[in-house]
């Protein structure tokens, strides 16, 4: 077993799992490709029951351990990512919660899932568990991802560190109070989705206009990739740098009015809304312990159900199954 109390830059000397219980999202191998480069392949461990996915042999080439159990993963490993669906969340929980040792860091990346309710399910298992919640977003895959973290009741300082060090190995990382996290997958975990649904219409106007596909979507991204450097780089409002754009009478004013007579601030900020306002809808699922069976994938919901303790209704007019069953006692 790896020693805990090893020095924060000791990476090689951790194993990170990454509990993947569900279908993944795309830039999960990706997570994992970036922090190859920090961390060595071998010590980095992705676990699903699920081994059609396509993302499981491009973790395999990688050289990534892949592994069906997150029983066997948890026992080989330090730093855990919960890197599954926020109704899943609780079910996982169970599962690897009396193998929780006191070197394990639990960081849950799952959107609404607050630290509390994680601490609640493991101190079933474990009087102190070490807990930390963290929202990124898919740019890490280029280095360039924006990540926020939040600390729980019973995780070190030292935790925090080890933790920041390996999200700042793929883009900017701060800590920030749980409370902003929903607001931050409005934001910037919702974002790059923004940005790509901008772009394509920003490459649509300038084929319109007679540009060739492919120059019209490297000109537009190109475009937002130099102001987001502009500003990152300058200490200007964003506001200043849009007017030092805008010649009086120009082109750049006139189609800045026709984006804001279509509502363009507006739809911004109720997108961000509606991003912040599900992550905690989903969270309210999670709480409810509750999976329906159309929101997994059945191969997967298959295997979830074998596992011992967990049974579904006999009702095939019942809208969910019921994963979890409460337990109590603490691992001492």
């Amino acid at each position: 077993m790896t020693n805990h109390t090893v020095k924060v830059s000791q990476w090689y000397l951790f194993h990170v799992l990454f509990l993947v219980l569900n279908r993944c999202t795309p830039h999960i191998s990706s997570w994992l490709l970036c922090y190859s480069g920090v961390i060595a392949a071998n010590r980095i461990t992705a676990s699903s029951p699920d081994t059609d996915l396509p993302t499981v042999s491009g973790l395999q080439k990688m050289g990534v351990n892949f592994t069906t159990s997150n029983k066997e993963a948890t026992h080989k490993s330090d730093v855990l990512f919960l890197a599954v669906k926020p109704h899943i969340i609780p079910f996982v929980l169970d599962e690897i919660g009396p193998d929780i040792e006191d070197r394990h860091l639990i960081v849950s990346c799952a959107a609404g899932v607050t630290i509390s309710s994680i601490e609640k399910k493991l101190l079933q298992y474990r009087a102190a568990p070490k807990v930390m919640r963290c929202m990124t977003n898919t740019p890490v895959v280029v280095r360039e991802g924006a990540t926020v973290y939040a600390t729980g009741s019973h995780a070190e300082v030292e935790d925090g560190k080890l933790l920041e060090q390996l999200m700042a190995s793929v883009g900017f990382c701060t800590e920030v109070e749980e409370d902003l996290i929903d607001a931050v997958t409005g934001l910037s975990g919702s974002g790059p989705a923004y940005a790509f649904t901008a772009l394509d219409a920003l490459a649509d106007g300038g084929v319109k206009m007679g540009l060739p596909r492919r120059l019209a979507v490297r000109l537009g991204a190109q475009a937002l990739l130099g102001a987001a450097k502009m500003l990152l780089d300058s200490e200007q409002h964003p506001g200043q740098l849009k007017d030092n754009v805008c010649s009086p009478g120009g082109a750049t004013i006139h189609a800045l009015h026709f984006l804001e007579s279509g509502g363009f601030r507006s739809l911004l900020i109720n997108a961000v809304e509606a991003s912040c306002i599900r992550t905690r809808e989903l969270q309210f699922l999670a709480d409810q312990e509750k999976i329906s069976p159309a929101a997994i994938k059945k191969t997967t919901l298959d295997k979830v159900l074998q596992q011992p303790g967990v049974s579904s209704t006999s009702d095939a007019t019942k809208s969910s199954v019921n994963l979890f069953n409460n337990r109590t006692g603490v691992k001492k």
